[in-house]
């Protein structure tokens, strides 16, 4: 169930869990942004946006964990990123088409702020310093997917597996030891792979001892050996 948060966060001027790309606004943007904003709770496994809508709103995570994907033939999906607290989701629909270009899920309770598109594009052509901020992040992000596409194409399952192992680790985590909000098959989604293929090598990484598995939790106990793997494909 989705519901418009009773006690929203903070305004945006005190607000902690606002994205540090903020510290580039004025006082007066803050405002502007604040008062043309909506705070939301989505349940774990709700969709946020959904692929193909109108866009409406750019959004700024909170808190918790949210999976943006392509959505794809049969049901088949791509996740192409992890967003997570003071992420921005936005995507090429703000200045082409106007349109989501993936889906956006929970994977916890997760809150996030929707900024209306119209004022974001203003203050982006206003102030200089906020706009080559934001390029630079969005450029990232772009640049994190090639680099994913370029695994998936090149590199056999293993060096999948292993490349996203260590981005859960060191990108979204930023912890060798992290509570498995994914299910098994966000993970193969995520790697590009059945899910059958993605438990078969977790389970022959978890033999080599290279990972300790349990139903909630992930730990990596052989970085070497992980980041050997990825090189290698």
């Amino acid at each position: 169930m989705i519901s418009n948060c009773e006690n929203p966060l903070r305004n945006c001027t005190e607000c902690e869990f606002k994205s540090p790309l903020f510290c580039y606004l004025s006082d007066a943007e803050l405002k502007l942004i604040d008062k043309n904003k909506i705070t939301v709770h989505f349940n774990k496994g709700e969709t946020i946006r959904k692929q193909g809508t109108y866009m409406s709103h750019v959004i700024s995570v909170n808190s918790g964990l949210a999976k943006l994907y392509l959505e794809g033939i049969e049901h088949r999906n791509a996740i192409i990123r992890i967003a997570k607290p003071t992420n921005f989701i936005g995507g090429p629909g703000i200045y082409l088409d106007q349109r989501h270009h993936f889906s956006v899920t929970a994977l916890t309770d997760t809150t996030v702020c929707f900024i209306d598109v119209a004022i974001f594009k203003e203050i982006i052509d206003t102030n200089k310093i906020f706009s080559n901020e934001f390029m630079k992040d969005f450029s990232r992000s772009i640049l994190s997917v090639y680099n994913r596409l370029l695994c998936m194409t090149q590199k056999q399952m293993p060096g999948r597996m292993a490349d996203t192992l260590i981005y859960l680790s060191e990108e979204i985590f930023e912890s060798p030891k992290f509570t498995m909000y994914l299910s098994r098959q966000d993970i193969s989604e995520l790697s590009g792979m059945s899910k059958d293929s993605s438990v078969k090598i977790l389970r022959e990484f978890q033999n080599d001892k290279i990972i300790h598995l349990t139903d909630n939790e992930m730990e990596i106990l052989d970085f070497e050996a992980l980041h050997r793997i990825s090189r290698t494909g």
